[in-house]
């Protein structure tokens, strides 16, 4: 009797995991893709997938396919292991029904996001989907509905992770970009709401599915995807790296990476990277800071790249950086400093001056939220000119997007932490998280320069009058420039107004923050009571 019935149970099995056929998991593979399960495997620790309404089947009544019953309905669902901590998956199969998502599918989805909200779990959603399964008619179209529903309770509980490794189109979008992060691989995901075809039918604009919706347009254009790769391989390591910076939900603080005295022993269960961070690594960190002013010029109007300066604030090799492709003024992303997990939010000098844009802002805005929601402190390199000026950002709403940022900071209850390195100028110094808007520590270089704009433009209005009746113009103009530098640009007036809250040499910079860090880390904001604010979206 028992023999029998695990004989059936094995066969009912085995008819899950081929569920596809030899042939479609074939052309998976030619087509450049893994399959769903390979997928899985992959994103896991070894041995600990457990999957969750494996049995269910597909429901099509209509249109003669009544008996087509096809095992696991093209999705499979479960959870597993990462770095030791639980986390939840859906993961499309498209050798099945083209991972097309009917009323079971969508149900089986759900379910899991469920059970990822009620266990305080991250969940992780993979997308290779045909989309929309036509035959299941508005069943399908309610399943979606239910997915983003779920998607917004969660947002802000738990860290939700899209991965987009094959087709996404049409409403199928709106799950990944409710998600806190999008992951995208060159050459097989695509986005979009609408296809080529239709495009040309409506529009008559002709385009390539690559040029619609692929990696590379998300990545520098619409700033869609926040993490792009080149295999399959290397962005389910990269989901792997990304969640180890993060808690498994709002209600736990940042994972620290512990030195190897400090560890149990148990390696695998700590959130890391490839290894521990160890006394003689911190101490190169903060030694390595005695290099941030070889890396800043002192001369203001000389570009440099900011990525060198968070590598040396930085614990080594830590900083993982978000949307490196997009708004490249702004530099936002994961790092450690020591050992612990922070967001970096920095003006790149290499790109605009540094300077801030509709694109920056609402890239900026986005990531201070998402560290908010998962207390992730945050720590601001601030050199920045100005707003973006210009029509195209006025009309583009640079006052809409740029209001972002200043919400975004103002709102944030978790530690905040500014550097000032050079350039703090007018309101894109008060929106890179001025002490006034919330900051607990602002840090400013002795070369700092803090006013409402550069000295050059401040002296040609404030001094117009004087510098046109002077018989030598320029030096006129010159020493002026130096005096109002001297009265009001130095870091000094604004430390003694309260705004700086001290005045550090960049070799300083490290041990500071590590400090700040250390005694701001049980910091705690009651909220308003109210339904929530208005975003100026």
């Amino acid at each position: 009797m028992w023999k029998d019935s695990i004989s059936i149970l094995d066969r009912k099995r085995n008819r899950i995991l081929q569920a596809g056929g030899h042939d479609k998991i074939e052309k998976q593979h030619k087509s450049g893709k893994l399959t769903a399960r390979e997928r899985i495997d992959m994103l896991f620790d070894p041995g600990t997938f457990v999957e969750v309404d494996n049995f269910i089947e597909s429901r099509i009544d209509d249109f003669g396919l009544d008996k087509k019953r096809v095992p696991g309905d093209g999705v499979v669902t479960g959870y597993g292991e990462i770095d030791g901590r639980t986390v939840f998956v859906s993961s499309e199969d498209f050798t099945v029904i083209g991972g097309s998502l009917g009323e079971y599918h969508s149900m089986k989805i759900a379910r899991i996001q469920d059970m990822a909200y009620d266990m305080k779990a991250p969940i992780i959603m993979i997308n290779d989907s045909g989309g929309a399964r036509i035959e299941e008619g508005i069943d399908s179209l309610s399943g979606y509905a239910n997915i983003f529903l779920r998607n917004t309770k969660a947002s802000g509980v738990i860290p939700q992770i899209a991965v987009i490794v094959g087709p996404c189109s049409g409403g199928a979008c709106y799950s990944p970009a409710i998600c806190d992060y999008i992951f995208m691989v060159n050459g097989i995901g695509k986005m979009f709401i609408t296809g080529p075809q239709v495009v040309k039918t409506v529009v008559n604009e002709e385009c390539t599915v690559e040029e619609l919706g692929g990696a590379s347009v998300h990545a520098s254009k619409s700033g869609v995807t926040h993490f792009t790769y080149q295999e399959e391989k290397d962005c389910f390591e990269g989901v792997r790296k990304l969640l180890s910076y993060l808690p498994s939900s709002y209600l736990e603080k940042t994972p620290v990476i512990k030195t190897e005295k400090e560890s149990t022993g148990r390696k695998s269960l700590l959130y890391s990277l490839n290894s521990l961070v160890n006394k003689k690594n911190r101490q190169d960190s903060i030694d390595r800071c005695a290099e941030l002013v070889e890396i800043v010029p002192d001369n203001s109007r000389k570009a440099y790249n900011v990525l060198e300066v968070i590598d040396r604030i930085c614990d080594r090799d830590s900083f993982f950086e978000v949307q490196k492709d997009f708004a490249k003024n702004v530099v936002v992303g994961y790092g450690r400093i020591d050992g612990q997990s922070v967001g970096i939010v920095a003006n790149q000098p290499m790109v605009l001056a540094g300077s801030l844009d509709y694109d920056a802002s609402d890239k900026a805005a986005r990531f201070i939220r998402t560290c908010d929601c998962y207390n992730v402190p945050l720590v601001v390199l601030v050199d920045v000119p100005a707003f973006m000026p210009g029509t195209a950002q006025e009309h583009k709403g640079i006052i809409r997007h740029g209001a972002k940022m200043l919400y975004a900071f103002s709102e944030a209850t978790v530690p905040k932490i500014s550097v000032i390195m050079r350039k703090a100028y007018g309101g894109a110094y008060i929106a890179m998280n001025s002490k006034n808007m919330g900051a607990d520590i602002v840090y400013a270089w002795p070369g700092a320069e803090i006013a409402v704009m550069g000295a050059e433009g401040a002296v040609n209005i404030a001094f117009k009058r004087a510098i046109s009746e002077s018989e030598n113009k320029e030096e006129t103009r010159e020493h002026l420039v130096q005096e109002y530098k001297e009265k009001f640009m130095n870091p000094y007036v604004a430390a003694s107004r309260g705004f700086v809250t001290e005045v550090i040499k960049p070799d300083e910079t490290k041990r500071r923050l590590v400090a700040a860090l250390k005694m701001l880390k049980n910091k705690q904001v009651e909220q308003p009571a109210k339904k929530h604010g208005n975003i100026p979206l």
